[in-house]
């Protein structure tokens, strides 16, 4: 069998759905609901060696100042139920769905990430978050029942509770004759009881070879990367630069430490985002004119009014940066994670100063602040970003990256043809899929795979 090196990188894509970074009004642009798109992608990260391909999760539409926020591209399908859909044109690639602890129930979820893991043959992986605002809840008519405070307590419970229930299923469960006087040998019921769940449960579906399904987490706070190295195979970071991803690992690798867990045994995945060209100056051209088209007009005025808390379509995006001050103090959750809590007047002194120090129309602030394009991800030929993916593998800094791409369903083309081949080429990249499985795929040990033990 294949066996997958130290040394190799490996890649993930994300179909984003809610974003600003997916320029859905290119003419070249797909659709971002039709199942077509999502085939393409999936089938072309398959084709590039891609350990896995990963949904987020939207629960309720994204709000901008109190109005449906449709400049962007603001729906999502439910992660399960389109990842059933690919598992049946697909072989080898991971299929990872985000899912609340919050707004789900230990045994239901556990059920149904079970039933995708046996249908794909050990390739689901469950990207565990928590939601606690009472905006998202009012979809499920709970309003903000969770406290922020407990947030992380209680994934925790419903997280052991799933896995109590996956575990319940021992080795060689199932009759492998068909004159065995039962179809299974035993009839495991599964309990659990703490401060949040009661759970008394029959077992439903034997686990695929390899255990659980692969879990996945993208907490970045204190509290988020221990809950990750407790629970989570595969950590998401948002620290993709390479003195910022040697810090981040760094970090991760006290806490495996200190948690009793093989160095380097979660993997850590930080987004990324990819540019190539046949020249390096050809490539910084696209970058702009992809960040021009990211970062429109109306986009920019539209993220700053989301801080500010009122209509700013009286100010030119290409003139100067806003003289008002916010009319909220601190940010809601209506636009998303990103531009919650912020505390908004101190935000606007700061980015008036950088954008009066570095003469930034406001169009202009936001292109440079919310990174995109040149700032951030690799832009260059496929010989001068592997040149960079090389620091990352010497320096061990990161397993992989999690890739965004720009545009869909056409966005990691020139990934899989150009930039793959060179890294296979210097031995930087796997040239097959190490097994069937997810677990396989990552390198993931026996000791991860049995975490958080109830």
């Amino acid at each position: 069998m294949y066996q997958p090196k130290q040394r190799h990188i490996q890649f993930g894509v994300f179909f984003q759905g809610v974003n600003f970074s997916t320029i859905w009004h290119w003419p070249e642009s797909g659709s971002q609901v039709d199942f077509e798109s999502f085939r393409r992608v999936i089938q072309t990260a398959e084709r590039g060696i891609f350990s896995a391909f990963f949904l987020g999760e939207g629960l309720r539409l994204r709000e901008h100042l109190g109005k449906i926020h449709d400049l962007d591209v603001v729906g999502r399908h439910d992660p399960l139920t389109l990842l059933s859909a690919l598992t049946g044109i697909t072989s080898k690639i991971g299929l990872a769905a985000t899912q609340s602890a919050t707004y789900n129930e230990p045994a239901d979820l556990a059920y149904r990430l079970a039933s995708l893991n046996l249908l794909s043959g050990g390739r689901t992986a469950w990207n565990m978050v928590t939601t606690h605002n009472a905006w998202t809840g009012e979809n499920f008519r709970r309003g903000g029942y969770l406290d922020a405070s407990d947030r992380y307590t209680h994934a925790e419970s419903f997280v052991r509770a799933v896995f109590a229930i996956w575990d319940a299923w021992g080795e060689a469960e199932v009759s492998t004759t068909s004159n065995a006087p039962s179809w299974s040998k035993d009839d495991h019921t599964v309990a659990y009881k703490d401060d949040y769940y009661d759970i008394e449960i029959p077992r439903t579906l034997p686990p695929v070879p390899g255990g659980r399904p692969v879990t996945f987490q993208a907490g970045d706070s204190a509290e988020g990367r221990e809950f990750a190295v407790r629970n989570a195979n595969v950590i998401f970071s948002a620290h993709p630069e390479i003195n910022d991803a040697l810090t981040f690992a760094t970090d991760i690798r006290q806490r495996e430490a200190a948690a009793g867990r093989p160095a380097g045994d979660l993997k850590i995945f930080p987004g990324q985002s990819f540019i190539l060209d046949d020249t390096v100056k050809a490539a910084q051209e696209k970058a702009r004119w992809v960040q021009e088209s990211q970062v429109t007009p109306q986009t920019a005025v539209k993220y700053l009014e989301q801080f500010w808390g009122r209509d700013l379509s009286e100010f030119d995006p290409d003139g100067p940066f806003p003289d008002v001050d916010p009319v909220v103090v601190t940010t809601n959750e209506t636009r998303g994670t990103g531009f919650q809590l912020a505390k908004a007047q101190e935000l606007a002194a700061k980015w008036r100063g950088i954008a009066t120090e570095k003469n930034f129309t406001l169009r202009e602030f936001v292109i440079h602040w919310t990174g995109q394009g040149l700032g951030r991800g690799l832009v260059g030929t496929p010989q001068t970003v592997a040149d960079e993916i090389q620091k990352y593998v010497d320096a061990r800094a990161v397993d992989g990256f999690n890739i965004t791409p720009f545009l869909v369903p056409s966005g990691i083309d020139d990934i899989v043809n150009d930039l793959i081949p060179e890294l296979q080429n210097r031995d930087l990249y796997p040239t097959e899929y190490a097994g069937d499985t997810l677990r396989a795929n990552l390198g993931i040990t026996d000791a991860s795979r049995q975490l958080a033990p109830v």
